[in-house]
């Protein structure tokens, strides 16, 4: 099962930490997958979950493509994303969700085979999840 640390978080949630660029390069230089949010405002990219707070550039996003999962916090960064090779989804309250790369991304806590759950902390998980996304992914690691 795949581990994908929520925000950047490894051991637990750090708000005024979360997807800052660097806290999302130590995740990944752990080995995890990264969920990020992502805004497009005033032509500019921006990382921030309640908004945009960490302006980035695509090519921040090309470069670590294959490692993210980019939650689009904005109808206009969708717009931007459409057409590339980005993985990226949208939802707010909806139970599941599909990325633009055909995965199953469903809110927390709710359960599908081969889905990715999120999960903020650490419990067990049923096995035929494809992923989980979690603020503990060391613990879903030992």
């Amino acid at each position: 099962m795949k581990i994908i640390s929520h925000r950047g978080n490894l051991i637990g949630r750090i708000p005024e930490k979360e997807n800052h660029p660097n806290y999302i390069e130590a995740a990944i230089s752990s080995g995890y997958d990264v969920e990020i949010d992502l805004w497009f405002k005033n032509e500019k990219f921006y990382l921030g979950h309640d908004n945009p707070q960490y302006e980035i550039n695509i090519f921040w996003i090309q470069e670590r493509v294959d490692k993210l999962w980019v939650h689009a916090k904005n109808f206009e960064v969708i717009q931007k994303l459409l057409n590339t090779e980005i993985n990226w989804f949208w939802h707010e309250n909806d139970k599941l969700t599909m990325t633009s790369k055909g995965f199953l991304w469903c809110y927390p806590n709710v359960y599908i085979e081969n889905g990715i759950t999120v999960t903020l902390d650490y419990k067990e998980v049923p096995n035929y999840l494809q992923a989980v996304c979690t603020d503990e992914p060391i613990k879903f690691t030992r």
